[in-house]
């Protein structure tokens, strides 16, 4: 499909939703979303999208040339720095409802459209509705995100093979993402975590400047950014012989993860994948050093819906791309999660991640 028809069936299935919620229009407004609807790549933009062929792009003077050749299908317009003074003129005659993201949409950008809109126009709260869009991944996604997955890891393989000990934690990330970026990533998907030892347990450690020392655990959490979808992975590794201790927390974790996995797949509730992971590492002694959620959704964030955690509300559905993650934290004593990023198919699942989950010893 091309990127034309995958964003014009985007915006009819937006309006389609948002003619569910009895709205004339919908007011997008997060640069993400207008991205996923338009194709637009810029830092200012907004969309409005409505029955009746309603499709009005608008942005500013900077980008006109990368508006004519992004986006299609739209009444593409060029407005001034205030984008919103361009929403009224292109919404149709009589009562209007324009839906907007409540979750998005501050309190001062509010009273603005308040101010520029006739009073025929009625604005209703309706955030959430691209997202749940972009919940499904269609073909061409799950490629992108494929292809961000695969050069994630052959970025890590390649920082490796110089090895861990005697480096700092801070090393071993830039030199994580400079790899990414040489291999045509834009950029890492989030700041890259590399904890070693008691570092470890902390959850979103930021690497120091402190050398990686023989016979510990290292946590290495990555992911790159590729034509705008990204991936997420995390491998733990030890740079020489550990304690039995060590290698017991390393398996119940490693053995939750591959439960967690086996339990994905379409019809199942994001609660009950995480329990399964969860009561493993509950009935292994440690289910209170497992505070966060099993996983979440990867597209063109790092971090969407759906989430895996026991306060879900989700069920997994086919094209959802989440990560399986569990983790056991040991304060100032050691760090152990295991991840992968997951397509969930009409069938069960496919894992995205390809390296090896064996303890493995890199010197």
């Amino acid at each position: 499909m091309s990127t034309a028809s995958q964003t014009a069936t985007r915006a009819d299935r937006l309006a389609a939703l948002a003619a569910e919620r009895e709205l004339d229009a919908l007011l997008v407004t997060r640069l993400v979303n207008v991205r996923y609807l338009t194709g637009y790549t810029g830092s200012n933009g907004i969309t409005v999208v409505g029955a009746d062929g309603l499709r009005r792009f608008v942005t500013d003077f900077r980008y006109v040339t990368q508006a004519e050749e992004q986006v299609h299908g739209y009444e593409r317009v060029i407005g001034e720095t205030d984008l919103l003074e361009q929403v009224a003129p292109g919404l149709p005659d009589g009562p209007v409802k324009l839906g907007f993201d409540d979750a998005q949409v501050s309190v001062k950008t509010h009273a603005r459209l308040r101010e520029l809109l006739p009073e025929r126009v009625e604005l209703v709260p309706a955030g959430g509705l691209v997202e749940q869009l972009r919940l499904v991944k269609d073909a061409q996604e799950v490629e992108r995100i494929r292809a961000a997955a695969q050069l994630a890891d052959a970025a890590l393989e390649r920082v490796l093979e110089e090895g861990l000990v005697g480096r700092t934690e801070r090393a071993v990330a830039l030199a994580l993402e400079h790899e990414m970026q040489r291999l045509g990533a834009r950029a890492a998907s989030f700041d890259t975590i590399v904890a070693a030892g008691g570092h470890g347990a902390l959850p979103h450690a930021t690497p120091r400047d402190v050398e990686i020392p023989a016979g510990t655990l290292v946590v290495i959490d990555w992911g790159a950014e590729l034509d705008g979808y990204c991936s997420d992975c995390t491998r733990t590794y030890a740079t020489g012989t550990v304690d039995q201790q060590t290698r017991d927390v390393y398996e119940l974790v490693l053995r939750a993860q591959l439960a967690g996995l086996a339990a994905v797949g379409p019809g199942l509730s994001a609660r009950a994948a995480d329990a399964v992971a969860r009561d493993l590492i509950a009935v292994g002694g440690h289910g209170e050093r497992f505070g966060h959620g099993l996983g979440h959704g990867v597209g063109m964030e790092v971090h969407e819906a759906p989430r895996l955690s026991r306060a879900s509300t989700a069920t997994l559905a086919a094209g959802n791309v989440v990560t399986v993650e569990p983790g056991i934290y040991l304060p100032g004593a050691l760090g152990v999660r295991i991840e992968d990023l997951v397509l969930v198919t009409d069938d069960g699942r496919e894992v995205l991640s390809t390296l090896s989950k064996e303890l493995t010893v890199i010197g």
